[in-house]
């Protein structure tokens, strides 16, 4: 039998839902970054952005989404935050972001945000997708890593 996956539109309810299970590479990651736990981080992130729930057999797993950094100079930010459903259905996951990714740029040239270095599997996962790593930047007196995407133009 097959997994029922929806993506919706994301919702408060999501976060108390995700942050309670996030991985804890996810966990580390937004306290690094804000000193803030799971529920916080994901609901900043969701007033802070466009964001949508990803559900698995009904249950939120995932949230994602792209928010204003620069505006005038089309620059979001994008932000992807869940629980170990991430790892459980990995081939979904790198087909659906790999295919939902050109639908993220909308008004923006360039997307952007910073990784834990040490959170190994996002930063394979930003390469396979194309991102392209800046500079290692100081957070919190912690090392991550500032990376871009930007938007494909068909030639």
């Amino acid at each position: 039998m097959g997994v029922d996956i929806q993506i919706v539109p994301a919702r408060g309810k999501h976060c108390r839902s995700i942050g309670r299970r996030m991985r804890a590479t996810d966990v580390t990651e937004v306290w690094r970054a804000g000193r803030v736990g799971p529920v916080t981080a994901l609901r900043r992130s969701m007033r802070q952005s466009t964001a949508f729930t990803v559900l698995i057999d009904g249950r939120p797993e995932i949230m994602y989404g792209v928010g204003d950094l620069d505006v005038l100079a089309g620059v979001g930010g994008v932000l992807l935050l869940g629980t170990d459903a991430i790892t459980e259905n990995w081939r979904w996951f790198l087909r659906a972001t790999a295919e939902g990714l050109p639908g993220l740029f909308g008004r923006y040239e360039v997307l952007r945000n910073a990784v834990d270095r040490e959170n190994a599997g996002s930063l394979r996962w930003l390469k396979w997708l194309g991102a392209t790593f800046l500079m290692e930047i100081d957070v919190h007196g912690h090392p991550f890593v500032l990376f871009e995407m930007r938007k494909r133009r068909d030639v």
